[in-house]
This record gives structure tokens, sequence and C-alpha cells, in this order.
């Protein structure tokens, strides 16, 4: 059976049908997902019964993973998964959904806010690959917007004035927007503010997107207040509903997306009811713009 790859929304979101990528892939079938990818940004599959090895192998076709350290406040005695894969769960080790008042819980509803895997980090993220292990009966999809087709929308003017700005990432900024401020001095070192362009442009298709992130805390040599307030204005236009795409999870759900052209976020959901999603991270594989010295 061939692979087969469904439009579901214009050039943005496709579903992958007539493979079963818990087994091994051939270079053939790897590379006609990268293509996919290329071409959408967005791939769904159904019917994917993971295990957390499964996943990681399937991750493995597209790059390297990512290692989860750095991106979170969980203490390594509390971790319940493998270091190559990122728990967006709302349960802890015993399995049992976090407390209210719990800092893993208050920290993750940064998840609940428009954002790039990984734009914190010096080389961010390419792919990331959500499996759907445990689903909640109500809520909790997750949100996709197309940095691509907001880039083109834009008018002349604005593209002239965003091409060769560069802003600072750093979860120290999307979380501080939530009131989540306390860190500890570790944390606060370990969520140092990198750069990243504004306007990047696809290694394969040489189209140019926005990249937007609410890690953004500042534009380089831009006044903080006028900063937020541009990066605000460009959020929202980047969100508009006809940009955007919204998946309704189903349980053993794979989705798929380039964190280099989509912004993403996940929708509030009952959290008495267990949601256990575990991501993988395809690593990127290069700086957007040079870093400050240490």
């Amino acid at each position: 059976m061939n692979i087969t790859i469904t439009e579901l929304t214009p050039g943005f979101v496709g579903d992958v049908s007539g493979i079963d990528i818990t087994q091994p892939l051939t270079g053939a079938q790897a590379a006609a997902l990268e293509a996919g990818m290329d071409r959408y940004a967005v791939l769904v599959y159904h019917g994917q019964r993971f295990t957390d090895e499964q996943q990681m192998a399937f991750s493995q076709n597209f790059g390297a993973l990512e290692n989860t350290a750095g991106g979170n406040v969980t203490k390594a005695a509390e971790r319940r998964l493998n270091p190559h894969m990122a728990d967006v769960s709302n349960v802890g080790a015993d399995q049992q959904p976090l407390g209210r008042e719990d800092r893993r819980r208050l920290f993750n509803l940064g998840n609940q806010l428009w954002h790039s895997d990984s734009s914190f980090r010096a080389i961010p993220a390419k792919y990331s690959l959500l499996s759907a292990r445990t689903v909640v009966s109500k809520g909790g999809n997750t949100e996709f917007a197309d940095m691509r087709a907001a880039y083109d929308a834009l008018d002349d003017a604005t593209k002239a004035e965003i091409e060769d700005l560069v802003c600072e990432h750093s979860l120290i900024y999307s979380r501080g927007t939530l009131g989540f401020t306390e860190l500890s001095d570790e944390e606060k070192k370990m969520f140092t503010p990198v750069r990243q362009r504004l306007v990047r442009t696809h290694p394969v298709t040489g189209r140019k997107s926005l990249y937007l992130s609410s890690h953004i805390g500042t534009i380089v040599g831009w006044p903080m207040p006028e900063a937020r307030a541009f990066i605000r204005d460009l959020t929202e236009h980047a969100t508009q509903p006809r940009f955007t795409y919204a998946h309704k999870w189903q349980q053993y759900d794979l989705v798929m997306w380039d964190n280099r052209t989509t912004m993403h976020r996940v929708r509030r959901f009952d959290e008495s009811q267990v949601r256990d999603m575990r991501r993988t991270t395809v690593a990127g594989d290069s700086v957007t713009v040079e870093q400050l010295a240490a």
C-alpha cells in the first residue's frame, strides 16, 4: 500500500494514510514523509499505537533527537519519561493528574500560549511529533498557525520593516506573562535569552515565514514596550482563523509539525481527567542568527 497524503486545509495540513509508522521505514518512505512536511508543515497520522521506543525510532528518520533538559522545571527525580521525550501530560510519576498548585502544572500552562517549540534554544527545533496516549473527553485540542501564509499576507512595507529584525526568546518571558516568575538562580541561568530572526527562510522550499512565539520578550535595538506591542500585533495577524487549524485528538493520533514554519497552542481541558501526551523533538542543525558571547 502506498503512502497517501490527503489535504485537510489548503497547503497547510495533510492526513497521512497507507503506512504503519510504528514499524521501521524504508529510505523512500522517510523521504516521502519529509517531502510531505516541506509541502504542508503539519501531518496527521491516525491509529499509531506507539511505544516510547517506537516513537523515538520513527522521529530519528528526520534527524537527531533533542534532549528535553533546559526546557522545563521538572526535577530529575520527578521525570517519568526518557530524557529525549518531552512530557506534556498533566500527570506525575504516579500516573495521577498533577495538583492544581503543582509547579510543573503551572509551568506547563505556558503551552496554552502560541509558541514554537524550542525557539528558546540557540539552535531551535526542526520538527515536533506529539503522540496521544490518553485523551480527554472534551477540550485539549491543539491549534496550529501557518507562519508562511501569515508572512505572505503582510503588506510590502511591513515585510521590508521586519526582514532583518532579531528577537530575544526565553521561557522567562513566556512564563512571566502568566505570572510564573519565581525561578531559582539555576533556572534563570538555564533559561538565558537567545536571539532568533523574526523572518526565516525554509532551507528546502525557499519560502519565507514569520518566526513568532510567546517566548519573545523584545526585539534587539527596540524599546521593550514598543517591541512587545509590535510582536502582539504580528501574533494577532498570524493567528487569524484563515491561517489556523484545530486538531481534535483521538487516542493514538500522532501529529508532526515543522517548528520553523508554524506556531501552536493547546486549549484548556478538564484537568481532573488524565491527558497523556508524549512529544519527541527533532533538533535543528543551525542557528538563525549568531548568539552573543557568553
